[in-house]
C-alpha cells in the first residue's frame, strides 16, 4: 500500500440528490467502497466553528439521506444495526436517517472509547462501556470522526472480538464520517483481517462528508496545531464543492481544524468556545513568527507554482467537469495571490466569533 493512500486515487460523480453531491472514489488499489457527499448543511458546519448545538446535528441530515438513497440504489439492502461509538457517534443522525428511509435498524450498539490527552498529546485510549447485541450475518453501521484512526481501531476489534467469541457474525461495515486518509489505510488493513474469521464479510463502504482529509503530524509552521487530531485540506481529496466553499470565504480555510472536538462542539459549548478562542489567540501570538505565505501553503496543500493538470492530479478531479475545474483552479490562484496578515485575519476571526457565540459563556 503506498504510503500516500491517495495517490493514484479520483473523484468520479456518482450522484445529485437534491442539493447533495455524491463523489465515488476510483482507485486501483483499494479493496473497499468510498464516496463524499457533499451539501451546503456540510459544508457549513465545517467551514464554520460558529455551527453549534443541536444545529450541528441538523447539518448532516440531507448528506446523509441523500448518500443512503444513493447506497440503497447500488445494493444496500435489509436490516441493519447501529454501532454508536460515545461521545462522538451521537453527533450523526444515522437512526433518524434509516428511519425516514424505511432502513429497519434492528438493534442499538454502544462502545465507549475515550482518549486521554496530556500536553495536546493522545496518551493513550480506555473502552470504559459497552452494549453490543450479537447477531449473525449482521450488517452494521456507524458513524464517527476519524482522525488518527486509533479510537476506531481499538473499538472494532473489540467488536469483531466479542461477535467472535459469541457465535455472531458481520457482513458488512457501512461508516459515515468528518475524516481523514487514515480511515482509508485502516480500513483496508481491518478488512483481510475480518474476513479472515467471516469469509462472506462484504468489506466497509464508507462516507466521507466532503472530503478526505488528512491529519497534521506535527504541530505546523505555526507550532499551534495538534498532531494525529486536527484536519487540514493537504494530501487528501477535498470535494470541489467544498473547496469552492471555503475559497469564497476570507478566513474559512484558516480554521484550526475543520470540526474541532464535534463532541464539545455540540454538548458543552463553552469548552468548544474557548478552543476556537484559544487557537485565535495562540495564532495571534504566533504570527511573529510564521510567515503568512508558508501558512497560507500549508493550509491549502500546494502553492502558485503548480500547473493545472498537476493540479487535477494531486486534487482526484482529472475525471471531473474540465470547465468546471478550470474556474475552480483559477479561483484558488486568486485566493493565493491575496496578500494579507496572519494578525488581521486573527483580530477578524475572535470579533466575529466571540460576537456569534458570547451568549453561551457565563460572564
Amino acid at each position: 500500500m503506498p504510503r500516500h493512500i491517495l495517490k493514484d486515487a479520483s473523484l468520479l460523480p456518482a450522484d445529485l440528490r437534491n442539493d447533495t453531491s455524491i463523489y465515488r472514489l476510483k482507485s486501483e488499489h483499494l479493496s473497499n467502497e468510498y464516496f463524499i457527499a457533499s451539501s451546503p448543511g456540510t459544508r457549513r458546519l465545517m467551514a464554520s466553528p460558529e455551527v453549534i448545538g443541536y444545529d450541528s446535528y441538523l447539518c448532516m441530515v440531507p448528506s446523509t439521506l441523500a448518500a443512503l438513497d444513493h447506497l440503497i440504489d447500488v445494493g444496500l439492502g435489509g436490516d441493519v444495526s447501529i454501532l454508536t461509538i460515545l461521545r462522538g457517534g451521537l453527533n450523526y443522525p444515522l437512526e433518524e436517517c434509516c428511519h425516514r428511509k424505511g432502513i429497519t435498524v434492528r438493534n442499538m450498539d454502544f462502545i465507549s472509547c475515550e482518549r486521554i490527552i496530556e500536553n495536546g498529546i493522545i496518551t493513550c485510549l480506555d473502552i470504559r462501556y459497552e452494549k453490543l447485541h450479537i447477531e449473525k450475518d449482521c450488517t452494521l453501521m456507524i458513524g464517527d470522526i476519524i482522525a488518527s484512526g486509533d479510537t476506531l481501531r481499538l473499538s472494532l476489534e473489540q467488536v469483531v472480538d466479542r461477535f467472535r467469541r459469541r457465535g455472531g457474525s458481520i457482513r458488512k461495515i457501512v461508516f459515515f464520517t468528518i475524516g481523514g486518509t487514515k480511515a482509508i489505510r485502516l480500513m483496508e488493513e481491518l478488512t483481510p483481517k475480518i474476513r479472515s474469521i467471516w469469509p462472506q464479510f462484504e468489506g466497509f463502504t464508507c462516507v466521507f462528508y466532503e472530503g478526505i482529509f488528512s491529519v497534521y503530524e506535527d504541530k505546523g509552521c505555526t507550532g499551534v496545531n495538534i498532531p494525529d487530531i486536527d484536519f487540514y485540506w493537504k494530501d487528501g481529496i477535498i470535494s470541489p464543492d467544498f473547496r469552492y466553499h471555503v475559497l469564497k470565504d476570507d478566513d474559512a480555510l484558516f480554521e484550526k481544524c475543520i470540526i474541532y472536538d464535534g463532541g464539545a462542539r455540540r454538548y458543552e459549548i463553552s469548552d468548544h468556545y474557548w478552543e476556537v478562542v484559544e487557537y485565535w489567540e495562540d495564532l495571534a501570538r504566533a504570527a511573529g513568527r510564521t510567515e503568512y505565505r508558508d501558512f497560507l501553503v500549508e493550509k491549502i496543500g500546494h502553492g502558485l507554482e503548480i500547473g493545472f493538470e498537476d493540479w487535477l492530479t494531486l486534487n482526484g478531479y482529472q475525471d471531473l467537469d474540465e470547465e468546471e475545474m478550470t474556474s475552480l483552479y483559477i479561483m484558488e490562484r486568486d485566493f493565493l495571490r491575496q496578500k494579507r496578515t496572519i494578525p488581521d485575519i486573527c483580530e477578524r476571526r475572535l470579533r466575529e466569533f466571540k460576537l456569534a457565540l458570547h451568549k453561551y459563556i457565563q460572564s
